[in-house]
């Protein structure tokens, strides 16, 4: 197995991955940090953990709307951050309740 390091939010990662992918990968991270940086323009401080699950939320659903044919319309990923940010605070309003339970 191949490693490729990359960085996301100025820390480091080892990745593994497949050998020969190693520059894909680096390349997918280099998009990825550079999402990530859009967003928290756009939320500021939320911390890291919220900031990528709404990355990937936002990347997901791009994904899925590509998949269907949707057009993306300019105000799409402002309109993709609000709903994000709701789901993930609705999402760490039920772990805080299970976590309570326990």
């Amino acid at each position: 197995m191949a490693k490729a390091d990359i960085t996301l939010r100025g820390r480091t990662f080892s990745i593994a991955c497949a050998p020969g992918q190693e520059m894909r990968v680096q390349r997918l991270a280099e998009q990825l940090d550079a999402r990530v940086g859009q967003i928290s323009q756009a939320v500021g401080d939320i911390g890291d953990e919220r900031l990528l699950l709404i990355t990937a939320l936002a990347l997901l659903d791009e994904l899925d709307s590509a998949r269907r044919g949707v057009p993306a319309r300019p105000d799409t990923e402002a309109r993709a951050v609000e709903i994000l940010l709701r789901m993930a605070g609705k999402v760490e309003a039920l772990a805080a309740r299970l976590e309570a339970e326990n």
